[in-house]
C-alpha cells in the first residue's frame, strides 16, 4: 500500500502504481472490440456482420451512455454512508430507465423506424435487430458495475477492478468460440451474445469485490457523515456528465446515418469496427488516465504538477504507437492479418486509419481536462465542449459525404478527429480556470479553508 497524505509529494512511482491496473481494466476492454472483429471476420458474410456488430454496438452504447460517468461520480462523491445512499439510489433508477428504453428499442415497430431512420442496408438492418435482442442486459449491467467499480477506485481497490475485466473478456471470449462452434447465429448475434456474457460475468464480480467497502461505509452512523446529498442536487451534478456522454456517443448514431448515405457503404461500416477498435486500444488508457486525475489530484490540488507530467508523457506515447501503426507497413499487418480483413478491405481502410492516428493524442488531452473539471464540481463545460464537438462531427460528414461525395470511411474518421479539436478547444478556457483556482489554493493552503470538498481517498493500491 503507497499512502498519498495530502502533504507528501506524489511521485510518479505512486502514480503508475495506481493507474496501471485502471490502464489494464480499459486495455482490456478495447481488445475485446478487436478480438470479436477478428471472429466476425473468419465467420460466414463477414462484410454484412461485421457492419451490423459496429451499427448495434453503437446503438447500445447510445442507450447506456447515461451510465457511463456514475464511475467518475461515485469515485469523486462517496465519501460516506449518507453519498453511497443518495447516489446508489439515483444509479439504480438511472439504470432502470435505461434498461426500459433498451427494450423499447427492439420492438419490431420501433426498430423499423430506427433502421428506416438510419438508412440501413435491408440484411444490415435485419442482423443488427437480432443482435440487440442479446443485448438487452448490457446497458443495466453497466451501470452497476460502473458505480462499483467507483467505489473501489477511491478506494485503492484497482488491482480489483482489473481483476473484474480480466474475468470479462475471458468470459467474453469463451462464450464468443462456444457459440460460433455450437451454433449457426449470424457473426452479430454470436458478437452481441459475448458481450452481453462477458459485461454481466464482471458487474457480479465487481458487486461481490465491492462488498467489504460498501459494508464499510454502511457501518458508520449518520451522525458521523455530511449532510446527505437530495436527489436534486445530484441531479445538477450529473445532468453535465450524463449528457456528455449522451452527446459524444450520439455521434455514433450520427455516424451511422451519414455513412449508410455515403459512397463504399456497407464496406465503410465493416472496417469502422475494425479502425475504431484498433484506436480505442490507445485511448482506453487516456480514458483510463481520468479517473486517476480524479481521484489523486489532492483536494487543494497539490498533485497537479506530477499528474500533468505523467499526462505529458503519455501524449508522446500514444502518439509514438499510434504514428508506427498508421505510417508504415505495420498498419496493413494489422488489418489484414490481425483484424482479418480482406486484402480489399484493407487497403480501402488505410486512409481512414492515418487520420484516425490523431485520435488518441486528443484523448489524452480531453481527458486530462475533463478530469480538472469534475474534481472542480465544473461539470457544465464539459457537456458544452461535448456538444460542439458532436456538431462540428455532423458538419463535417454533411460537407465531406453529401457535398463531396467521399467515402464514408474517410469522412467519418476525419469528422471524429475535427470533431475533437472543436471539443478541447472549448474546453480550454474553463480548465485552465480551475487550474488557476487550484494554485491560488495551493499557495494559500496554510490561510484559506479549502473552497472544493476532499476528492482523493487515503491510499493507493
Amino acid at each position: 500500500m503507497v499512502h498519498v497524505g495530502r502533504e507528501e509529494k506524489l511521485r510518479a512511482r505512486a502514480i503508475l502504481g495506481f493507474w496501471a491496473p485502471l490502464a489494464g481494466t480499459w486495455w482490456m476492454m478495447a481488445l475485446e472490440g478487436v478480438v470479436l472483429s477478428a471472429v466476425l471476420a473468419r465467420l460466414p458474410d463477414p462484410t454484412f456482420n461485421l457492419a451490423a456488430y459496429g451499427v448495434a454496438f453503437a446503438i447500445a452504447i447510445l442507450v447506456e451512455s447515461p451510465v457511463i460517468l456514475l464511475m467518475s461520480a461515485s469515485t469523486a462523491m462517496v465519501t460516506d454512508r449518507s453519498a453511497h445512499e443518495a447516489l446508489w439510489r439515483f444509479s439504480q433508477g438511472l439504470i432502470v430507465v435505461i434498461t426500459v428504453l433498451m427494450v423499447l428499442l427492439v420492438l419490431p415497430p420501433v426498430w423499423r423506424g430506427v433502421a428506416e431512420a438510419l438508412h440501413l442496408d435491408p440484411r444490415v438492418a435485419s442482423l443488427v435487430h437480432g443482435a440487440l435482442w442479446w443485448l438487452l442486459p448490457w446497458p443495466g449491467a453497466i451501470g452497476d458495475r460502473r458505480y462499483h467499480q467507483g467505489l473501489m477506485i477511491r478506494g485503492g481497490r484497482t488491482r480489483r477492478v482489473a481483476a473484474g475485466t480480466a474475468l470479462r473478456v475471458v468470459a467474453m471470449l469463451a462464450t464468443a468460440l462456444l457459440v460460433a462452434a455450437r451454433t449457426d447465429l449470424p457473426g452479430a448475434s454470436v458478437a452481441a451474445i459475448a458481450l452481453s456474457s462477458g459485461v454481466v460475468t464482471e458487474a457480479v464480480a465487481v458487486r461481490w469485490m465491492s462488498r467489504p467497502l460498501v459494508q464499510r461505509l454502511m457501518a458508520q452512523s449518520h451522525s458521523d457523515c455530511a449532510p446527505r446529498p437530495t436527489q436534486r442536487e445530484i441531479f445538477h451534478f450529473y445532468l453535465p456528465l450524463a449528457l456528455t456522454s449522451m452527446l459524444a456517443l450520439a455521434s455514433q448514431p450520427i455516424i451511422t446515418f451519414f455513412v449508410g448515405r455515403a459512397a463504399h457503404a456497407v464496406e465503410s461500416l465493416a472496417v469502422l469496427p475494425v479502425l475504431n477498435g484498433l484506436t480505442f486500444l490507445l485511448r482506453a488508457l487516456a480514458l483510463s488516465y481520468q479517473e486517476v486525475v480524479i481521484a489523486l489530484l489532492g483536494e487543494l490540488g497539490q498533485h497537479y504538477r506530477a499528474l500533468r507530467r505523467c499526462a505529458g508523457a503519455l501524449f508522446l506515447f500514444v502518439a509514438g504507437v499510434m504514428s508506427i501503426v498508421a505510417y508504415t507497413p505495420l498498419g496493413d499487418l494489422w488489418l489484414e492479418r490481425v483484424a482479418g480483413l480482406s486484402p480489399e478491405l484493407g487497403h480501402f481502410a488505410r486512409p481512414a486509419l492515418e487520420i484516425f492516428a490523431l485520435l488518441p493524442m486528443l484523448s489524452v488531452l480531453q481527458s486530462f481536462f475533463r478530469a480538472l473539471l469534475v474534481h472542480g464540481r465544473r461539470t457544465r463545460p464539459v457537456g458544452w465542449a461535448t456538444a460542439a464537438e458532436v456538431v462540428t462531427i455532423s458538419l463535417v460528414l454533411v460537407s465531406s459525404i453529401v457535398r463531396m461525395g467521399w467515402s464514408g470511411a474517410v469522412a467519418a474518421a476525419l469528422a471524429v478527429v475535427v470533431g475533437r479539436m472543436v471539443g478541447l478547444l472549448c474546453l480550454w478556457p474553463s480548465t485552465a480556470a480551475v487550474v488557476a483556482h487550484l494554485a491560488e489554493l495551493t499557495r494559500s493552503r496554510d490561510r484559506v479553508r479549502p473552497l472544493l470538498p476532499p476528492t482523493t481517498g487515503s491510499a493507493v493500491d
